[in-house]
């Protein structure tokens, strides 16, 4: 996955490409390829001070400067106010690459090759910049001047601050604004020149076409200065911690062993960009407080947090699929510990306040999990211990909880909604407006109900509780022909929703949401209507990159998704791309078609992508109209997990039945003894 020259040779191709490293804390690191930040995201450590939230900026970035051959050979780029370049480091950049999951440049000057990384200690609010000299005919000198603030990584920093600071040789401290910690730099053999200037109005283009603020300034302290050798690589730690950072070797050697690690959990003869989403699997593994048990999962890089949809969603793809039971454990448990009124938090804030409870199908999503879970393990003690809870859900929603989330006894099915709330993963709002209120009963929602009573009642068999199994086995016949009224025989497809007001009426605008009910196992609907449905999505919704969430024959589809808040989230679920669904689509196709090797060329145009937006990652989201721009996160979790996911399904069924058809060979005849 290299990216040459050709990559960088304008401004906007320099700023289009992004990078991205985490330290399965919360913290994390990112910026454009060519140096320039273009986002209020972008730093060099963006640490969390309660893992995995209150995530702040300490350190900007770091000018690098190298003098050779009698000149000053700047390697960073900015863009200020006014659309001023300074200085454009970009241009001496010969090739990048993400190589297990670390970013490294390659600048060229002159006759000189410099390499660059930059990556995070995994268990440390930590980052590590190296250069190395590859190739130099003469002496180099290295300058490396910190730009650093302390605010929160969504807002901006503006005027300067009083700053505390304090140097010697190789180290630096800083502190602005009476922070609650204190940045440290180590260069080991530098000289520290102090500096002491703000640097005023760093423009962030990609704010600014969000409709937001987008000047920034930062803090110069100083510069350090070092000579810069064949042989001897230059470690620069940028540190929050009060313990003394870890070699920077040996925690790039721990984060290439992970990488391999994930790559050998997957069937042999992966292709390379399978290898590479498996690298990006841990880039979203993070923990929840102080315990190292408390496992979850970050939705997305750079602005979300832990949601427990997103989580439930992902938790299958980047830990059970590649082995990671321990983790799949921890994680299931965390949530587990949330669960209130039958139902998991939408969300954890991000300030560290009371979970957010709106959302009818993270609770439901749990089961999905923690199904996979058990079918991969037989974990027999989690079940056991989930038990309770499990049956307590079941009985909640039959009675009914918050937000209107309750079973019809009509027909079975599971109603949710109230006025101004959005339950559902379609939950676009802004302000009082709800762009995809889905109030009624969801056709997903309903099929992940029949998924988590199946499960139940099988859990229940299993540890003999007589009366709890009947009660979800009476429950899930009759949720089963109740989600027979979804079947839209006029359109061959499956309704939206359901009874979305007082007369009963039936959405029937055409969404991806459907095809749940072909990719989870066990829903009772024939075989030809599944057929029409994966027809219907491949006709109307599927692209390279994922499935519209609204069809473009639909008069409120919205073919982009640019401009301020308010015009981005009208769009967010009426037409634009989401890859996430990309891996449901092709086990639906799979499951009507039975052609593996088909099923997972659907997944295959990702391989190009993953050398766009964010380098080795899957975005967000894609515009609904072609050529599908990426937008969104730059890396989305479940994005990631359901490609990776579905592509091991289908390479397993792919194997399985090449073995079936494989006949047995026969074993050689002995050879005859011959006697004299």
């Amino acid at each position: 996955m290299i990216l040459g020259r050709a990559s960088f040779s304008t401004v906007e191709q320099a700023c289009r490409r992004e990078w991205l490293v985490s330290n399965a804390l919360g913290g994390y690191a990112c910026g454009t390829v060519g140096g320039i930040h273009t986002r209020r995201y972008h730093g060099w450590l963006i640490a969390s001070l309660a893992p995995p939230v209150k995530r702040t900026l300490v350190l900007a970035k770091v000018e690098v400067s190298l003098e050779y051959l009698g000149r000053l050979w700047p390697l960073g780029a900015n863009e200020f106010a006014g659309g001023a370049l300074d200085p454009q480091g970009f241009r001496h950049l010969e090739s990048f690459e993400v190589a297990h999951g670390i970013p490294c440049w390659h600048y060229a000057i002159a006759d000189a090759l410099i390499e660059q990384r930059l990556y995070m200690d995994p268990q440390a609010q930590t980052s590590y910049l190296t250069l190395e000299v590859l190739r130099a005919s003469a002496p180099l000198r290295a300058f490396l001047k910190p730009l650093v603030t302390h605010r929160d990584h969504h807002a901006h920093g503006r005027g300067a601050h009083p700053v505390e600071m304090r140097a010697g040789p190789g180290e630096l401290a800083v502190r602005i604004a009476e922070a609650p910690c204190r940045l440290e730099l180590r260069l080991e053999g530098a000289r520290f020149a102090p500096l002491g200037e703000w640097y005023w109005n760093f423009f962030h283009r990609e704010e600014f076409a969000r409709g937001l603020d987008a000047l920034e300034d930062l803090y110069a302290p100083g510069t350090f200065e070092r000579a810069l050798e064949v042989g001897e690589p230059l470690v620069l730690s940028a540190s929050i911690e009060e313990r003394p950072a870890r070699p920077a070797a040996q925690v790039r050697a721990e984060l290439e062993a992970r990488s391999a690690e994930r790559r050998a959990a997957l069937p042999a003869g992966a292709p390379a960009y399978i290898e590479t989403l498996a690298t990006a699997s841990d880039t979203f593994v993070a923990r929840r407080g102080a315990s190292a048990e408390a496992g979850t999962l970050i939705a997305g890089f750079p602005w979300f947090a832990d949601w427990s949809r997103d989580t439930m969603i992902a938790l299958p793809g980047l830990a059970t699929a590649l082995g990671r039971h321990d983790l799949a454990r921890s994680v299931l448990r965390t949530y587990a510990g949330a669960l209130a009124d039958g139902l998991l938090p939408n969300r954890f804030p991000e300030d560290g306040g009371a979970p957010e409870y709106h959302t009818a199908d993270a609770t439901l999503w749990f089961f999905q999990a923690l199904g996979a879970h058990l079918e991969a393990t037989r974990d027999a003690e989690l079940a056991r211990e989930l038990a309770p809870l499990l049956i307590d859900i079941v009985r909640t929603h039959l009675g009914g909880t918050h937000f209107g989330i309750r079973i019809d006894p009509e027909d079975g099915l599971l109603r949710a909604g109230e006025r101004g709330r959005q339950l559902t993963w379609m939950d676009a709002k802004h302000g009082e407006e709800v762009f995809t209120p889905r109030i009624g009963k969801p056709v997903e929602i309903n099929a992940l109900w029949l998924g988590a009573l199946e499960l139940t009642a099988q859990i229940a068999k299993g540890l003999r509780q007589r009366a709890e199994e009947r009660l979800c086995r009476d429950t899930l016949e009759r949720a089963r022909a109740g989600f027979q009224r979804f079947w839209n025989e006029s359109a061959q497809a499956l309704y939206d929703v359901l009874d979305v007001d007082a007369e009963r009426r039936a959405d029937a605008r055409v969404r991806p949401n459907q095809i749940f009910a072909v990719s989870l196992p066990g829903m009772p609907l024939t075989p030809g209507q599944q057929r029409a449905i994966v027809e219907r999505c491949a006709r109307e919704l599927l692209t390279s990159y994922g499935l519209r969430s609204l069809s473009p024959a639909d008069p409120e589809y919205r073919g982009h998704y640019r401009g301020n808040a308010w015009e981005r989230d009208a769009a967010y679920h009426q037409g634009t791309v989401w890859s996430w669904l990309l891996g449901p689509f092709a086990l639906a196709h799979h499951r009507v078609f039975g052609d593996a090797g088909r099923a997972q060329a659907l997944l295959s145009p990702i391989a190009q992508h993953l050398l766009d937006a964010g380098i080795g990652q899957v975005s967000e989201i894609f515009e609904g109209d072609a050529p599908h721009e990426p937008r969104g996160c730059i890396a989305q979790a479940w994005s990631v997990a359901e490609i990776l996911r579905a592509w091991i399904v289908l390479e397993r069924a792919r194997r399985a039945r090449r073995a079936a058809a494989t006949p047995a060979k026969k074993p050689a005849p002995r050879a005859r003894r011959t006697g004299g």
